[in-house]
């Protein structure tokens, strides 16, 4: 039996916490703390991991540094010489680290059940990675899900929109979505085309949402256009500013967002 390149691909990734949008804390300096509170020292900690004492010791004053409260504390003299100790919130971080670090590991066991449909999982790394398309996390609730051989038509109820997405019957399964079921629909900015209300547009787009523009950034080339659906939720487009001045938008002014069902990626909380 061939087996096809989606079948035999797995997600991975490492966690880093930041502080203040500066890198504060991975698997590395995480490990460091841990070793540090086993020995009370910071260079038996960096020799048990490979590390130069300098390495160590620069990687626990970043953290120091960036903490509202010292995560290592360093003893000077005393009977036994002195030596170095975890504070109460370097503590705390390991064990938060910890509990954040299972979470993320779900995400991509959960993550790589999806990448057997390629291009969707292709379009949801396109959706994480691009600042602009990850503010379109709409919260809903399934309101009706209709099963064909392949895939699955899936409503969502978004403040009272409707918002339809395809998705494959593993996928529905996989995500254990039934009627009832929160969920949260993840779209790329660029996948959002916009139209004036008046527009009277016969389109192959399932999903037609409508409300007021609320925010307009004008960049070099594309325009962000925050658009306050009906419901209350917030949508974000992104359009060539060509396309902002041949609509005529303005704040203020109605428009609807046209988006196709495809586009739509589906998650849950675990």
């Amino acid at each position: 039996m061939t087996h096809s390149l989606e079948q035999s691909l797995e997600t991975s990734g490492a966690l880093r916490l930041d502080l203040n949008q500066q890198r504060f804390a991975g698997h590395g300096r995480i490990d460091l703390l841990r070793r540090i509170a086993e020995t009370g020292s910071i260079s038996r900690a960096a020799k048990s991991l490979g590390m130069s004492y300098k390495q160590a010791w620069d990687a626990v004053d970043a953290m120091n540094n960036l903490s509202p409260q010292p995560l290592v504390r360093r003893q000077v003299g005393g009977r036994h010489g002195g030596g170095t100790e975890l504070t109460e919130e370097g503590r705390r971080l390991i064990a938060v680290y910890e509990a954040a670090e299972r979470e993320h590991r779900r995400f991509l066991e959960r993550l790589s059940t999806g990448i057997q449909d390629f291009d969707r999982f292709h379009a949801l790394l396109g959706t994480l990675s691009m600042k602009v398309s990850t503010r379109n996390h709409l919260r809903g609730v399934v309101s009706a899900i209709k099963l064909g051989a392949v895939n699955a038509e899936v409503t969502l109820d978004i403040n009272g929109d409707p918002l339809v997405a395809i998705i494959t019957n593993d996928s529905v399964a996989a995500l254990g979505l039934a009627v009832g079921t929160e969920a949260f629909a993840l779209i790329k900015a660029s996948f959002v085309i916009l139209a004036t209300e008046d527009g009277g547009l016969k389109t192959s787009a399932r999903n037609r949402l409508c409300g007021v523009i609320e925010h307009i950034v004008t960049g070099a080339v594309n325009t962000e256009v925050v658009l306050a659906l009906d419901g209350g939720t917030r949508l974000t487009a992104m359009i060539t500013n060509e396309s902002t001045t041949d609509l005529g938008l303005m704040v203020g002014e109605r428009a609807c967002a046209l988006i196709k069902a495809p586009h739509v990626i589906l998650a849950v909380k675990d």
